[in-house]
């Protein structure tokens, strides 16, 4: 998949000032390495022009994290709206899909020494404030990922259909992975280096979400959940998954284990 990434732009990030497997029996002892300095929020993007500015903004306010965007082949400007910010920027020279571009930024940000590395939307659904959520049980060495869970936390105007599709796809992971999530298609997550080092997403499109869940399944990775805040628009909902779209993700995930 990086194979057909270019370069961008990067900009350096500038430093604000100070801003306010199955469970191993003993866990390894919480790592000094993680700060936010090492910390790299990887935002894919696909013609968000409009809303990037916004996500930026609320990120470059969060903390001093290196941030690095991936413009996924956008047809709008959400390159020169992400060269706007002190961030990386990186684009696919075509549009390749949102797992194809987290990969991308995964990659990117284990060459420049990121030692944990958090996925977040570029649309303005997650909340940059609770990224130090998900970062204490990595911190603390209790687990290998943290994964964001909207139904621990709680969302905004999520509509009853789109709940619905959640829970049957949370109810078809947890038989197929054999994981207990409560939320199955949630891009805020993170992981540390050890761990993003491991897991490879070879669906370059929606099916990654679960092709992750199952990949820490399959390395038993330890993981663990942290409530978030999921916000819902009438423009994120255009762009979210649809029934059929389900359907035919769980289709690609059951050919990919049949020619793994």
């Amino acid at each position: 998949m990086t194979g057909i990434v270019i370069l961008y732009r990067m900009t350096p990030t500038i430093s604000p000032t100070e801003n306010p497997r199955t469970q191993p029996s003993v866990a390894p002892p919480a790592t000094s390495k993680i700060s936010r300095s090492t910390t790299w929020i990887i935002v894919p993007a696909y013609n968000e022009a409009t809303r990037l500015g916004n996500t930026l903004n609320k990120l470059c306010q969060a903390g001093d994290y290196q941030v690095v965007v991936v413009d996924d082949g956008s047809k709008d400007d959400t390159a020169e709206a992400a060269a706007r910010w002190p961030v990386h920027v990186l684009r696919h020279p075509i549009n390749c899909g949102q797992g194809a571009a987290i990969q991308t930024g995964i990659d990117y940000a284990l060459s420049r020494g990121a030692e944990v590395l958090v996925t977040f939307d570029g649309d303005g659904q997650h909340d940059a404030r609770e990224i130090e959520r998900l970062l204490e049980p990595l911190r603390n060495g209790v687990a290998d990922v943290v994964l964001g869970s909207r139904f621990l936390g709680g969302t905004i105007k999520m509509p009853a259909s789109r709940h619905a599709l959640l829970v049957a796809a949370t109810w078809y992971t947890r038989l197929t992975t054999r994981l207990s999530v409560t939320d199955t298609h949630n891009g805020f997550r993170a992981f540390t280096r050890e761990a993003a080092m491991q897991v490879r997403i070879r669906h370059p499109r929606m099916a990654h979400a679960s092709e992750i869940l199952e990949e820490i399944a399959r390395r038993g990775l330890r993981w663990v959940e942290a409530p978030v805040t999921i916000r819902y628009t009438e423009e994120t909902l255009a762009k979210g998954q649809s029934g059929w779209d389900a359907i035919r993700i769980a289709g690609q995930l059951m050919l990919g284990r049949l020619v793994r």
